[in-house]
């Protein structure tokens, strides 16, 4: 794992920048995770995220310069992607057990039979 989270402390332009830079690099982190199927990985990368996100949660884009917003634009397009890994992986392990298991989780009503 290449990104580490540091002092997130930081005041400003360079803090918010500093921040950015960091979310980026554990989003790249847990897109290489995810690729590897590495649980571990995730984990710390889900840790790593959401003290970043703690760091970023006070600043508005009103706080943002040109520089700080290309770099929020970035993560948000890398978490993106992520995010739609993560559901083809979750998707395919769905169908998966749904193919072992012989049975269909569907949304059915209640009292309804599968079918």
């Amino acid at each position: 794992m290449s990104a580490a989270v540091t002092e997130l402390t930081q005041t400003g332009q360079a803090g918010i920048g500093g921040n950015l830079r960091q979310m980026i690099a554990v989003l790249e982190d847990e897109r290489q995770a995810l690729a590897a199927l590495d649980s571990d990985a995730l984990i710390t990368t889900a840790l790593s995220k959401e003290k970043l996100y703690d760091a970023l949660a006070l600043i508005g884009p009103s706080d943002l310069d040109e520089e700080t917003r290309a770099l929020a634009r970035t993560a948000q397009q890398l978490n993106a992607v992520n995010r739609r890994v993560r559901n083809l992986l979750a998707a395919n392990v769905s169908a998966r057990l749904e193919a072992l298991g012989g049975v269909s989780h569907s949304y059915l009503g209640k009292g309804r039979a599968l079918g």
